[in-house]
């Protein structure tokens, strides 16, 4: 969001809080990728409900929540499952709660999430295409999107998404 995560999303969802806020139904992604070799942000769950953090393409589902319901999306659930097309990759054993901060770092090679600056050692691989911020709610979740001055320290040599811009 905050310029970042508003240029795709599903109509119900809302973006508020000059555009670092999602709350509604559905899905919404950033609109700068992911290019840089090492890209980290952080997502503050306000309210619990149903909601989806992680990557996805601009040919995902954006329809419901929580995200990994197609090939088209990497997401940490509600739930504490990490999802990919309809499947479950694997559950972790900590939950996210209303106040948590969920990190997410990527290199190309593997995604990470982390709750408050703890890693939950369950990295996804085989993530293929140019992927963006994406963020899933529905019922009553509220989540806010930080691009920087984390709150929590990056993983070593990790950094705020760069926004790509071209000279010509």
């Amino acid at each position: 969001m905050n310029k970042e995560i508003k240029d795709k999303s599903w109509h119900e969802v809302v973006i508020i809080k000059d555009g670092t806020r999602a709350c509604g139904s559905g899905g919404v992604l950033g609109n700068s990728p992911l290019v840089q070799n090492k890209s980290y942000f952080e997502v503050k769950l306000q309210q619990s409900g149903i909601w989806g953090v992680g990557l996805a393409t601009r040919n995902t589902n954006l329809n419901s929540a929580p995200g990994g319901n197609d090939a088209e999306s990497w997401v940490f659930c509600f739930d504490g499952v990490l999802r990919h097309n309809k499947k479950e990759l694997q559950g972790v054993t900590k939950r996210a709660t209303e106040g948590d901060v969920i990190g997410i770092s990527f290199n190309h090679i593997e995604l990470n999430f982390y709750i408050n600056g703890i890693c939950l050692d369950a990295p996804i691989t085989g993530i293929r295409g140019t992927v963006y911020p994406a963020i899933y709610v529905d019922d009553g979740a509220i989540m806010d999107i930080i691009l920087d001055n984390f709150v929590y320290a990056p993983p070593n040599g990790f950094q705020k998404i760069m926004v790509e811009q071209s000279l010509l």
